[in-house]
């Protein structure tokens, strides 16, 4: 078993920058502005991959060989679906990030209803099997609507550049406005003494075939036609997962986060 954790990967970096650190300090003449720069990519390069392992890692081990076994599962080096064999058919399964812009407590019984056979006109027209999971917790209101504030702040800014443009995407601004709108109702739930609810959607979704590839290409048909129906019908949006995003989703097949704090710092979705 190869098992890469983004979060290892930066903590040597970050030690490796120490030490070189430590080294500059105690160095004299021209060993100094060897190990400086040293010590600078070091730190740099557990910046970059604490924020973007899970992207880096498989962008890179999908040109490598790199396999990792779990029991008798197997990630493959693209690190973008989980394989099993049963009886010389191959499995493959994908998983999605769902990101709702919108709770049903802000809508009228009409638009609930509206938005309800959305989702089934959606669902109704996929052929294969998909399961939908949510997690759900109560959020810490201090730390989060200093969170919410940012992130309201981003999405006004996408609105913006969005709004800026020659030939704006009418879907990506209705997209955006109901990002700040949920935002803002969020917001102000949380001045009128409401507790916030915080929740993780993802889809997942399994294919075979009579090989390893057969079985991949097919889940990932599966994902992306999936990604297409869901993202339109709800214009919300869908992120097919690879790295430890998609491994943390399997994981929570068996065992989900305990608390609230683990399950806000396990993934990036």
């Amino acid at each position: 078993m190869v098992e890469i954790e983004p979060k290892i990967l930066a903590y040597i970096c970050l030690g490796g920058g120490a030490v070189a650190t430590a080294l500059t300090a105690i160095s004299a003449g021209g060993l100094a502005f060897i190990f400086g720069p040293i010590a600078a990519i070091f730190f740099l390069a557990s910046l970059v991959i604490y924020k973007y392992g899970y992207f880096l890692i498989p962008f890179f081990t999908k040109f490598t060989n790199i396999i990792q076994i779990i029991d008798t599962y197997e990630i493959p080096p693209a690190q973008d679906v989980i394989l099993k064999e049963v009886g010389g058919v191959y499995y493959a399964s994908a998983f999605l990030a769902v990101k709702i812009y919108e709770s049903t407590t802000d809508k009228s019984p009409d638009e609930i209803r509206v938005y309800s056979e959305y989702f089934e006109r959606a669902i109704s027209s996929v052929k294969f099997v998909v399961k939908f999971c949510m997690m759900l917790y109560i959020k810490d209101v201090s730390k989060y609507r200093e969170s919410i504030e940012t992130r309201r702040a981003e999405a006004q800014l996408r609105l913006a550049r969005e709004r800026d443009k020659p030939d704006p995407d009418i879907l990506k601004l209705d997209r955006y406005e109901r990002e700040v709108a949920m935002w803002d109702a969020q917001l102000s739930r949380i001045a009128g003494g409401l507790k916030p609810m915080g929740a993780t959607f993802y889809a997942m979704t399994t294919a075979t075939g009579v090989s390893k590839d057969a079985a991949t290409a097919a889940a990932k048909a599966q994902a992306n036609e999936l990604k297409a129906t869901v993202s339109n019908a709800l214009n919300t949006e869908v992120i097919i997962l690879a790295g430890e995003d998609m491994k943390k989703c399997f994981e929570w097949e068996y065992f989900i986060p305990p608390t609230p704090h683990d399950l806000e710092t396990s993934v990036s979705i």
